[in-house]
């Protein structure tokens, strides 16, 4: 796959990223530098691989799956216009 300067234009404009006309060309090898490379990975055999969250055994460290407030509603509400039993009260907006 090949990138032409519409695509990297569009990209950048996407990223929020200012281009120079003289950086376009560059930035095009770069990408298309990047896209061959991600090709390349297309030719390596993963069969039967498992999917790993590190490179060492070990086990994901676990809280405690316990519902809490925090113990600090009112000083979440206590800048609210409004609140009621340490809930914000809003204006009603639907009929």
């Amino acid at each position: 796959m090949s990138i032409d300067q519409a695509t990297v234009r569009r990209v950048a404009q996407l990223a929020r990223i200012s281009l120079a006309e003289g950086e376009v060309e560059h930035l095009r090898g770069e990408l298309n530098a990047i896209l061959s490379f991600v090709a390349e990975l297309d030719g390596v055999d993963v069969e039967g691989v498992e999917p790993m969250t590190s490179v060492l055994p070990m086990q994901l460290r676990r809280r405690p799956d316990a519902v809490t407030d925090g113990g600090i509603a009112p000083k979440i509400v206590a800048n609210a216009a409004a609140s009621e039993d340490h809930l914000f009260a809003v204006p009603k907006v639907i009929e």
